[in-house]
């Protein structure tokens, strides 16, 4: 095959000169670890969401980690979180010792089915899970995941936690800037992705994300107890953090609180996302585009599924997946995915699920026919190209890549 005219990545970051004249004055400063920026990104963050309170971490998994210590997560105890996720959602459990209940997909948006949900507790309540997870142990607490930027209808997430005496710690890592309100609601209505939407929401700045401080997350609460616990444990349980005891007004002395993590986030990390919040609805608002663009060319191609874009749902678009009517295909995903590669295409999958991942196969006894939603869609997923800076050129590329492939793999 020739070689393509157009390559294109998966992910491209959309840096500009601001954010490195800001990592230029932090390296300058001589303060280049938690400090004035991290303390500036934290309050403008948590205004950008609604929250109270913000902490910012090195990692949204450690933001996850922390929500769970901070709310009391123990080993006889377990939590629902959908199987459909990435790994960081479940592990966070099993450093408590805690077991991840594993819910199904909704097969329409990927996000976890509460309905789902209520017959695994009642399933973990009868001892009908898998052998190797204790009917006795206590649920406690639930983990959405906000799947590729659309936020799942939190009402009914609230409700389903008030009914059950649960927890709520969203797994927010692709949902900034996010929003969503109710099917008959108004504009009045709309709820930010942190606006008190759970006990604690958790964001990721990695690198392909819709902020990016390279490595980087947040956890923001309205809960002023779990916040000052989750920022003391993110810098090993101490009193006072090195800002705190070094600056020019602060005090030396401090104690250990608890048995800490080094989880904290350096001004350096911070001094790019003060620019990248600053620019994130501009940059929303380009993926946006992209992904209408995408929908409107790719809206008559049959042998492909569009994701879900309701109206009332402010979506990130961190993600554009679209799934493949394999009844309607010659080749199955994988063998699309090679072809995509060979026009140039840069490609994802989001997720293959963790009840077909060894470990949780293994460790719990998990099978397919236990979540099928999940099973069956997961290999039919694509997740394309999208980020701010797309050019013309390069989404006209994808574009051209999926339908000459669903043309010329189109079942006769």
């Amino acid at each position: 095959m020739p070689e393509p005219s157009v390559k294109v990545p998966f992910f491209r970051p959309e840096l500009n000169d601001a954010e490195v004249a800001e990592v230029v004055d932090t390296l300058r400063s001589g303060w280049l670890t938690t400090g004035p920026k991290t303390a500036r990104f934290e309050k403008e963050f948590a205004q950008a969401v609604g929250a109270d309170h913000a902490v910012a971490m090195n990692s949204c998994t450690a933001a996850l980690h922390l929500a769970t210590v901070a709310l009391g997560l123990r080993p006889d105890q377990a939590v629902l979180i959908p199987t459909m996720t990435f790994a960081a959602t479940a592990e966070v459990i099993r450093y408590a010792g805690a077991v991840p209940i594993l819910v199904d997909c909704d097969p329409v948006t990927l996000a976890l089915d509460l309905a789902d949900a209520e017959r695994k507790l009642e399933a973990l309540g009868r001892g009908d899970l898998p052998e190797a997870i204790d009917r006795e142990l206590e649920p406690v607490g639930l983990i959405p995941v906000h799947v590729a930027g659309l936020m799942l209808d939190m009402h009914a997430v609230s409700a389903f936690c008030e009914r059950h005496n649960l927890w709520c710690v969203e797994d927010a890592a692709h949902a900034f800037p996010a929003a969503w309100r109710p099917a008959d609601g108004v504009e009045s209505d709309w709820q930010r992705c942190g606006e008190g939407t759970s006990h604690v929401s958790c964001f990721s700045f990695y690198a392909n994300k819709t902020l990016t401080t390279g490595e980087g997350g947040m956890a923001t609460t309205d809960d002023a107890e779990l916040a000052a616990q989750m920022r003391s444990l993110s810098l090993h349980g101490l009193s006072n953090d090195a800002w705190g005891r070094y600056s020019s007004k602060g005090a030396w002395d401090y104690r250990i609180l608890a048995p800490g993590y080094k989880y904290n986030l350096t001004d350096i990390a911070s001094a790019l996302g003060l620019h990248q919040l600053a620019r994130a609805e501009e940059m929303r608002l380009q993926r946006k585009a992209v992904a209408e663009r995408f929908s409107r060319e790719l809206a008559e191609v049959d042998e492909i599924e569009l994701p879900s874009d309701p109206p009332n749902r402010i979506h990130s678009w961190h993600l554009y997946q679209i799934r493949l009517h394999l009844d309607r295909l010659d080749i199955d995903r994988d063998t699309f995915l090679e072809k995509l590669r060979e026009r140039g295409i840069g490609f994802s999958v989001h997720w293959r699920p963790l009840h077909l991942h060894p470990y949780y196969r293994e460790q719990f006894g998990w099978r397919a026919e236990d979540l099928p939603q999940a099973s069956a869609v997961w290999c039919r997923t694509v997740s394309l190209p999208i980020f701010p800076a797309m050019t013309y050129a390069e989404i006209s590329a994808v574009i051209g890549a999926v339908k000459d492939l669903c043309r010329v793999h189109r079942r006769r």
